[in-house]
């Protein structure tokens, strides 16, 4: 995913003298082409993240489109300030490519997990965050990346994932893609999660129930007319991320479902990363079973809440 990503780039930068690439200790090669070709719209920098948002959103005044690439923590965490009052307060045209999005490098423990990063970025005005979930949607994203206006938030899987995207629905910054229809339950995803919703909703198929399956790969802006369409119909709605609980794609959908008041309530669950730092060290497909994010346990939430039956409320002194 992201060797696509960059390629991409080097292809835009090609065509026009617009496009600026700037990365961080990305390693001996990265984009060797476009070093030789384009020498004066290119710039590796060694570990002064901050720095270089600064630098970013200067080219972003002067006209250029500039995308900046490093790991994802050091792009949210480091460089909040900077993406602030130099980027998102401007609303320049930079373009945050984010490197191991979510539980990626659990082999280097919580310094380097991205769990928290679109609660972090989704507070800030102006700023786009999207989250692809396979190689063939980032190839669909990235054409549009060139002259969306303001700065975009691109995170990045491990890469070789799946392809589950279709090729065939447009890719729109904004609007989410039904993946699959089914009126007994809403699962609402973004990015890699994706493949844990199909699964889970073809696990639930065979129990009889029909879920739909929303991928929502902008988490800001949110899709909220999509969203509340599927949820009107369903009495269980369940989203899966590969981040914390707290300020992500499932904290957004709970705003939305407890501003609707529907009547009945909606049975609601959050499926993600608890309120810790991850204590243990292995792979992402470890930490994401470490904390449920599986097919197994999704079919198991919502299944559960399908079986619920709402009790009568009893009023205090009746």
């Amino acid at each position: 995913m992201r060797q696509l990503c960059l390629d991409m780039v080097y292809e835009f930068a090609k065509k026009d003298r617009r496009i600026f690439f700037i990365g961080s200790d990305l390693g001996v090669g990265t984009l060797q082409k476009f070093k030789e070709e384009m020498p004066e719209r290119f710039l590796m920098e060694g570990v002064n993240e901050a720095n270089i948002i600064g630098m970013a959103a200067g080219l972003g005044l002067e006209g250029k489109i500039v995308y900046v690439n490093t790991i994802a923590t050091f792009l949210s965490r480091r460089c909040f300030e900077q993406i602030v009052l130099d980027v998102c307060l401007h609303n320049v045209n930079v373009r945050l490519i984010a490197n191991g999005g979510g539980l990626v490098y659990a082999p280097l423990g919580p310094t380097h997990l991205a769990i928290d990063d679109i609660g972090i970025l989704r507070t800030i005005p102006n700023m786009t965050i999207v989250a692809p979930a396979d190689e063939s949607e980032m190839a669909r994203l990235m054409p549009l990346t060139v002259d969306y206006p303001g700065p975009i938030y691109i995170r990045l899987g491990k890469g070789n994932e799946p392809i589950l995207t279709p090729d065939n629905v447009p890719f729109q910054i904004g609007k989410a893609i039904a993946m699959q229809e089914g009126n007994d339950a809403l699962i609402i995803t973004t990015g890699v999660t994706l493949k844990a919703a199909l699964d889970a909703a073809e696990i639930l198929n065979k129990q009889g129930l029909k879920a739909a399956v929303l991928h929502v790969h902008t988490i800001k802006p949110l899709d909220t007319d999509a969203i509340m369409k599927y949820a009107a119909v369903v009495p269980v709605i369940v989203t899966v991320e590969e981040h914390t609980l707290m300020g992500g794609l499932g904290s957004a959908v709970a705003e939305l479902v407890a501003e609707a008041n529907f009547n009945p309530a909606k049975r609601f669950k959050r499926i993600g990363i608890p309120d810790v730092f991850p204590e243990q060290y292995g792979s992402q497909e470890s930490l994401m079973a470490l904390y449920d994010i599986t097919a197994e346990n999704v079919a198991g939430v919502v299944a559960g809440l399908s079986q619920q039956r709402r009790e009568p409320v009893q009023m205090v002194g009746a």
